[in-house]
């Protein structure tokens, strides 16, 4: 289908904007793809990656097994320039890895290319992005003015940068959502911030003894929280005094089931396993349950809410947040962005990602057109791009940046033409800030 995007040339690159680079935001997974795009059409590019590793976030849940097996994971621009080396992709294709075997066997190998790992600036943040000499308000010259970007150094320095174009991949990991019900921080958090662990901790490696013989509740109805219980409930037969609560806010976890019309085979294995841990008593399901505050007890922490309209509470010496994650928007103030009311996606693009009508496999291929805001030349990618969505698979954020690229090159047939082929599920559904991604 053509449509008045694809009719509409590109606002023309000045002089000046041509000898400048493209910013990329983060050195994950997507990050890196649309470098490798990038790379193979020939525009120069840096990559501003906040931690000191790639795929920084990912390696801080790298003990966790993804869904997706190896043939949904890599980017094929990323795949051409990897091969050209010697590269070969994991044996088992149709296996699923895990965080850590996903950087170590692909993106740090792909980070290594010269003509990207030359690119990255590791350990500078990007706290902010606007125009050259114009705040959000102003419009005449607008399209043509570099995009200026703060950057914070870890010894604190900052600095900024100009760009021609900006890929914000950053990624989500870092702003999960509140506890509370109502998407406000809970009264009383403050408190208590030492005994509120993010979601998926290393429960059975580097953060075991701090679970072990304690009780711990994993709020969440999402596959993150899954994870987290399927680990508590294996620490559990170990450790004696180990208990485990699963705290939801519906009436059951839907999107932690056993489908059979899952095509990711791995998803649908967490189903069961959490079935199996509550039907054997190792987890206790506390449903219904609205988190209002919270507050310190002794060196325990306390739930206080609502269930099913009436008070209640949960004690606990430890809580894992896994209720999902949302966009950190703080930094593009000065940006002109057109997002969905509800879900905090593109415009255009959230009516392709609703959870409460989309699975992870039903979602439409898309690229810059749905990507595209009323600031020329501005991107959000990747699970970023999703907003507060929970159904995003990495092959989907590839085609977005294959199709971005393309645009900013002004290679207009290639940006307009995407096509992406999905694992069908039948696990996603509605109430998408219940829990972690269904689709990671």
């Amino acid at each position: 289908m053509v449509t008045m995007l694809d009719l509409t040339p590109r606002v023309a690159v000045s002089d000046r904007l041509a000898t400048l680079p493209v910013v990329i935001i983060g050195a994950g997974p997507i990050g890196l793809a649309a470098a490798a795009n990038l790379v193979e059409r020939g525009i120069d590019f840096t990559i501003f990656e906040a931690g000191s590793r790639v795929a920084d976030a990912v390696q801080v849940w790298g003990h966790t097994r993804l869904f997706s097996p190896w043939k949904h994971l890599v980017d094929p621009a990323s795949r051409r320039l990897l091969e050209a080396t010697g590269w070969v992709i994991p044996a088992r294709e149709g296996h699923a890895p895990t965080g850590r075997e996903l950087v170590n066997d692909y993106l740090v190998p792909l980070a290594d290319l010269p003509e990207i790992g030359s690119r990255i600036r590791f350990g500078q943040r990007v706290v902010a992005v606007s125009r050259e000499g114009m705040d959000r308000t102003r419009t005449a010259g607008r399209a043509q003015a570099p995009f200026l970007l703060r950057v914070q150094h870890t010894d604190g320095q900052i600095t900024e940068v100009t760009a021609r174009a900006v890929i914000d991949a950053s990624g989500t990991y870092t702003s999960p959502n509140p506890l509370a019900s109502s998407g406000l921080t809970p009264l009383g958090f403050d408190q208590v911030t030492d005994r509120v662990l993010h979601a998926l901790p290393d429960v059975l490696g580097a953060d075991r003894a701090r679970f072990a013989g304690r009780r711990t509740i994993v709020v969440g109805a999402g596959h993150s929280a899954a994870n987290t219980l399927i680990a508590l409930g294996k620490l559990a037969r170990e450790e004696p005094g180990t208990r485990v609560t699963w705290a939801i806010r519906n009436p059951s976890a839907r999107r932690v089931t056993s489908s059979p019309d899952d095509e990711l085979p791995d998803r649908a294995k967490l189903g069961t396993r959490t079935e199996r841990l509550v039907a054997s008593g190792v987890v206790t399901v506390v449903d219904s349950f609205e988190i209002s505050r919270v507050e310190p007890t002794g060196d325990g922490i306390r739930l206080i809410g609502t269930r099913r309209r009436e008070p209640a509470l949960l004690d606990a010496d430890l809580v894992v947040n896994a209720t999902g994650f949302r966009p950190d928007l703080d930094m593009l103030r000065e940006v002109r962005l057109e997002l969905d009311d509800i879900v905090e996606a593109p415009r255009r693009l959230a009516p392709l990602i609703d959870p409460n009508v989309h699975s992870c496999g039903t979602v439409e291929p898309h690229g810059f057109r749905e990507l595209t805001h009323p600031e020329p030349g501005f991107f959000l990618v990747g699970m970023k791009s999703y907003g507060r969505a929970p159904t995003f698979l990495l092959a989907t954020g590839y085609e977005q940046v294959r199709s971005v690229a393309a645009w900013i090159d002004g290679d207009m047939p290639a940006a307009s033409q995407v096509a992406l082929t999905l694992p069908a599920t039948g696990v996603c559904s509605a109430d998408g800030g219940a829990g972690g991604s269904c689709c990671s």
